[in-house]
Parts: structure tokens; sequence; C-alpha cells
């Protein structure tokens, strides 16, 4: 250690625990390079020991690495854990075994560990909303590095009661004592990797927690623990396997975290309407978690802010784009949301849209209705919107016309915020229908006969305009009809329909509006 204590002080303390273990001559080496962007030292038996920077990897000896300096190394470790991980005390850094068939270690992984603080500005806003947070990334990428500083943030600047299930001691350190770099947020060990589910449920249990916190979900297990977690309504932010969503819908072990896939037999009538064979691929219940990010690098991210919605999309074979976030190196943040996106968010006719839309996904109350049903037809539509369990969560309130003058429905459309809109009957095509109303849902091939008609009205009112002629347009349904009398309105003129069903159209005339 003394060539340790006679270093600069530049040198981060941690790193130099890290580097103490080493062999004399690797320390020399390791002194002479820039230890701050240090990433790992691999030492495989009977190679070359390396360390590895982001720019590239630098040879440390050019001797082979011998048991012996295995040995000195593990000597300074405390025992391996079943997942062949050590730590340092108090410090982040991982150090991971390789063995040979008779369980002897022939090779070590000298990872760095860094408490990051200010890395999570890209999601800060994001885990503000309360809502259960999945992190997925290749290995390396930083998905720990945020945990970390998440749990710091929660704790000690939103002042919640943050508990990490830290199954390997990679997100708050080695030792009893956890690293500062998780700030006030309490730590609980996990004493073999295949407890890790069972010590998430006992957090819940008996430390009521508002926020959990957990690293690689990987089996079916911890799956289903983290899906009782978040049904009681406590926040969970954790990793899992898998670089992109999709590739966690074809995981079947883990695709239940966002909501799992199930094969459905359409009727006749909604494969006609879906255009798609009646064999179907549909996402079987509400996602454990509500957002799901990717992580592009330790600076960009891919955000799905709907994980429901993302999911459905994948399963009709369309690709959800999300939200890219990426942050400069001056710490500039730019969001760019896909055009596509953009396009087919809602903007509902409740009374709250009048001064903005809703943020997130639109909130829909079913006062005596089938969840279940209306869940298929928001998913059925591809609507940004989910449904809730109670009308107070609500942005929008959907209930038969026959209980329109129940008590408890009345309170709600006198002191509540949400809007109510009724349907006849308790059936799917009554819900799309209203749902394709609010929503401005179009069928396939609308768009185009909506963009025909705009066309042709605007030439018309350019023709009545600048000549004072009277122009009769093509016959449209009445619903065309409607957004067409707006338009000749809005340019100060008069329309009158004319004709009968089918043939029924509009004349616009010269005559202003009075």
């Amino acid at each position: 250690m003394e060539n340790i204590r006679n270093k600069p002080s530049t040198l981060a303390e941690d790193i130099l625990l890290l580097v103490a273990i080493l062999p004399a001559e690797l320390q020399a080496t390791l002194f002479r390079l820039e230890l701050d962007k240090l990433l790992e030292v691999v030492m495989d038996l009977g190679r070359v020991p390396e360390a590895r920077f982001p720019e590239g990897v630098v040879r440390l000896s050019d001797k082979p690495v011998h048991q012996d300096d295995l040995a000195h190394v593990t000597a300074q470790l405390g025992e391996f854990g079943g997942d062949n991980r050590a730590g340092i005390e108090r410090t982040l850094h991982r150090i991971s075994a390789i063995r040979n068939r008779k369980g002897q270690i022939v090779g070590l992984t000298l990872r760095v560990g860094r408490a990051v603080i200010g890395g999570i500005e890209l999601l800060r806003d994001l885990i503000e909303t309360g809502q259960s947070l999945l992190i997925l990334g290749r290995p390396g990428v930083g998905k720990t590095t945020k945990l970390r500083e998440m749990a710091r943030v929660l704790a000690d600047d939103l002042h919640k009661r943050v508990i990490i299930i830290d199954t390997s001691n990679e997100i708050a350190g080695d030792g009893d004592i956890p690293h500062p770099g998780i700030g006030n947020a309490r730590r609980m060990q996990v004493s073999h990797v295949e407890r890790q589910h069972a010590v998430m449920i006992e957090a819940v249990e008996n430390h009521m927690p508002e926020v959990i916190i957990v690293d690689e979900i990987g089996t079916e297990a911890e799956a289903v623990a983290a899906r009782t977690i978040a049904e009681r309504g406590v926040q969970l932010i954790g990793t899992a396997h898998g670089n992109t969503l999709e590739n966690l819908v074809k995981n079947p072990t883990l695709s239940d975290l966002v909501g799992g896939v199930q094969v459905v037999t359409l009727s006749d009538e909604e494969a006609r309407r879906r255009r798609t064979t009646k064999t179907v691929s549909e996402r079987r219940a509400s996602p454990t978690f509500d957002i799901v990010v990717e992580m592009v690098d330790r600076d960009e991210l891919i955000v799905h802010p709907d994980t429901g919605a993302a999911v459905d999309m994948l399963l009709r074979g369309r690709a959800p784009r999300g939200e890219r976030r990426e942050q400069a190196a001056n710490g500039q943040i730019h969001v760019q949301v896909p055009d596509e996106q953009a396009e087919r968010l809602p903007v509902p006719s409740f009374s709250t849209a009048e001064t903005a839309a809703p943020r997130g996904p639109v909130r829909i109350y079913p006062y005596a209705l089938s969840r279940d049903l209306l869940e298929r037809v928001i998913r059925g539509l591809g609507l940004n919107a989910r449904s809730v369990g109670r009308a107070e969560q609500a942005d929008l309130i959907i209930a038969l016309r026959s209980r329109s003058d129940e008590l408890r429905l009345r309170k709600e459309m006198e002191e509540g915020n949400a809007s109510v809109q009724f349907i006849k009957r308790n059936t799917a095509n009554e819900i799309r229908r209203l749902l394709q109303r609010t929503f401005h849902v179009m069928e396939e091939g609308e768009a185009d006969e909506v963009q025909e008609m705009v066309m042709e009205t605007e030439e018309a009112i350019r023709q009545v305009l600048e000549e004072g002629v009277e122009v009769s347009l093509s016959p449209r349904r009445p619903a065309l009809r409607k957004m067409q009398h707006r338009l000749i309105a809005g340019h100060g003129l008069l329309a009158q329909s004319s004709g009968k069903e089918p043939q029924r159209h509009l004349v616009i005339r010269p005559e202003a509006l009075e």
C-alpha cells in the first residue's frame, strides 16, 4: 500500500483500493496510465494481464499470469458467492472469477465500479411519475450505475422510502455498510442468487417501501415477484436481460414483465375488421412495468412511455420506435419524438383538451362495464389509452345510457374532472364506435378519403371566392359533410345540402355568412 499512499490525491480513493489488491508489477504499470478511465483488469492463467479502457486494451506485463498472481488477489477478498462474484468492502468494484472443471480459479475480471452523480437527467422525469420503470441494454452500458443514482435521487431528493435488492452487492457495494452512492436508500442483501425473488417479497411485506429497486430480473419466479410488488402499489425500478423490448416480448420466461403473450382465435367479424387471420397473438395482461427504457449508450436512450401500447404494436407486426433521448457533452438534453407517434397521439374531445392534451395515456374508467372488454378494444384500435380501476383516476368515464340516472354516476359527473360518455350496450362494437369518435380514429383507407375531400373542398372554396360562382361538391358521407361545413364556414361562405342519400352533397354559394 505504500506505493498507493505516495500517489497524487487526484486519483479516486476507491479505484486505488482496487489497484492495491493486484501484484506490485501490475500496480506500477497502472499508475503510469489514466486510472480515471480504467474499466477493468483481466487476469487469465497463462496469458498476459490486460487493462481495458474505452479507447482500447493495454498489456500490463510481458509475463503470463501465474497461479500465484491469482492467489495474491483472491487472498485479499472475501468469499466468492454462488454467482462467482466478490467485492471490496464499501466500494462498488466487482471481481468475477472463472473456474476450471475442478472448481479452481483460472481467471479474474476486476471491474471498476463508479458512483456517477447527476447521471439520470435523461430519466429523472420518468421516475418522478411514480410509475414502474424497466431498463434494458447490453452488458456494460451502465444500467446498474443508473439504478444506483435513481436510488439516491428517490431517497434524498424525493424523500421516498427506497429499498434496494442487492443480489451481488453491485448497486450498494460489498460489506455490511452500503456505499454512500445510494444516499439514504436502504439495502437488502441476498444470501443466494436463487433467493432474489423471496427477498423481493420480504422487502414489501416487512419494510413498507414506496420504491423497490432490483437489478437483473432473470427468472420466472422473479418476474412473478415483480408483478406482486407492482400490484401492491409499490413503484418498481429494475433491469432485465435483453437489449430491446422486442427481445423481452420473445422471451417466454420474462415476457410477463411487459404483459405476456397469448394466442387467441378471433370471430369472423373481428378478423375481417382487423384484416388478419383468425389466429393472432395478443398481450395477455397489463404490463408489470408501465415504462420501458432501452439503453443504447450511457447518454442515449429509447423510451417507451406506454409499455402496453408498444407491446401491442409489436404483436401487430409494427415496430414501436419510441422516444429517443440524448444528452450532449455540455449536459443539454435532446428529445426526439417519432413523427408517426406524434401523428397518432390522440387529443380526445374532453373538456380538458381545450387547454392541453393529457400527458401520457388517456385513463378510461368503465362504469359497470367489462374492463377486459375495454382493454381489448383499446389494444385493437392501438390507442394511447389505458383502463383504470377507479373513477377518480379517470380522464374519461364510459357508462351505459340506462345507468345515467344512478346517484353514484351523477355524483362523479358533478364532482369529478372526467368527461362522461354513454353507450347503449356493453359490447365491443359499442365501445369501439365510441372510442373511434372520441379519439378521431379512422379505419384503413379513410385517411385517403378525407385528404381527397379536403383538397376538393379547398379548391371549390378558392373557385367560389375568386369567380363568385356556385360550386357543387361530390357526394360524401354525413361525417365528411360535417367536416366540409366547418371548412366552408371558416372562409365566411354558405353551404347547402342537396340531393338524397347516397348522392347527398354540398353546394357552396358565393353569398357570405350573415
